[in-house]
């Protein structure tokens, strides 16, 4: 029976730590996560209006594969400086890639960011925006534990008119396989069902991680039209003006290619918990990390246990999206 790893985090899966930044005056923030060495990795990218550093160095066709840290941010493209900031202190650590032994270690550190400058949050930074020094920060404070809702990268987001946030979730599947995800949630679409308050992902809730909320027994599908009428009013429908980043991670022993092919099963997290999802105006990117601790099977049993990684994936993205948001919502509420 699978059930959620002791934290319900990401970081159930032994490595990985994740680090964040928040900035209340600015109303934006950095998360960045760090595994112990470098882990192999890929990335699916289905939103027309991304905005992202180093996606090329994941593909499987190209020479490099792995990561020694990942970046989400607020900001739009001045929120990309953190993964310099992050690469600068990892490069002092002797943390990266070595073309000559007497040249810096190169870190890998792929970025991914979201449009958070319209949330009236002081940004009049001039010529030194701050997301190059939150990313060292961000770094240093790395932990097994983190908070979730309006912090780090999902401190400015929205979740179509509702805030946004940071969730995560962990599954363990037996056989020591552990999987993970995290999310900024800041997509055009909404998360929530015509009520305006039961989750789009509720079948998929563990233990009430957000709230036990259930549709009315008259529930039906919601026609989006309306709703992306109003966000038009509201200048969201834009390219690369919504997103949701989103990271899922295990601990088995996946190549590049596998590393992809995970990321694309989890898309389906994103299509459960947001409706409607994928859009041109979004950035929808999803990161899969393996550590490799554990081995999987070679010969035919190989791919019939990476789809379950692949569905386990889809699954704890979908409720961390929903915990993204009701823990920001719970939080707005405690301020009223």
């Amino acid at each position: 029976m699978y059930h959620p790893g002791p934290r319900n985090l990401i970081t159930d899966v032994p490595g990985l730590l994740v680090g964040n930044l928040t900035d209340e005056r600015v109303r934006s923030g950095v998360t960045v996560l760090r595994p112990d060495r470098a882990w192999r990795a890929g990335v699916d990218v289905r939103g027309g209006g991304p905005g992202g550093r180093e996606i090329a160095a994941l593909e499987p066709e190209n020479m490099i594969g792995e990561l020694h840290a990942l970046v989400l941010s607020g900001g739009s493209v001045f929120g990309l400086a953190a993964a310099d900031g992050v690469a600068a202190a990892l490069s002092l650590e002797n943390v990266g890639v070595r073309v000559q032994p007497w040249t810096p270690a190169i870190p890998v550190v792929p970025a991914a960011v979201l449009h958070d400058l319209a949330n009236h949050g002081d940004k009049d930074w001039g010529l030194e925006p701050p997301y190059r020094r939150w990313g060292g920060e961000a770094l240093a404070a790395a932990d097994e534990d983190f908070q979730l809702g309006a912090v780090g990268a999902g401190r400015g987001a929205l979740a179509g008119t509702r805030p946004g946030g940071l969730g995560s979730a962990s599954l363990v599947l037996g056989e020591g396989l552990v999987v993970g995800a995290l999310v900024a949630v800041n997509p055009v679409g909404s998360v929530y069902m015509d009520d305006g308050r039961t989750f789009w992902s509720w079948p998929w809730e563990i233990d009430g991680e957000y709230g036990r909320r259930r549709p009315p027994t008259d529930a039906c599908h919601r026609d989006p039209i309306p709703e992306l009428s109003r966000l038009e009013s509201l200048g969201r429908l834009q390219a690369g003006a919504n997103t949701t980043l989103a990271v899922v991670a295990c601990n088995a022993e996946l190549s590049t290619a596998e590393c992809k092919r995970l990321a694309i099963m989890a898309q389906d997290g994103i299509a459960r918990a947001i409706r409607p999802a994928h859009l041109p105006f979004d950035g929808d990117t999803v990161f899969a990390l393996a550590s490799g601790a554990r081995c999987l099977p070679e010969g035919p049993r190989r791919p019939v246990q990476l789809s379950l990684l692949g569905s386990a994936a889809a699954d704890c993205l979908a409720r961390a999206i929903a915990r993204g948001v009701y823990e920001a919502g719970r939080e707005v509420e405690a301020r009223i």
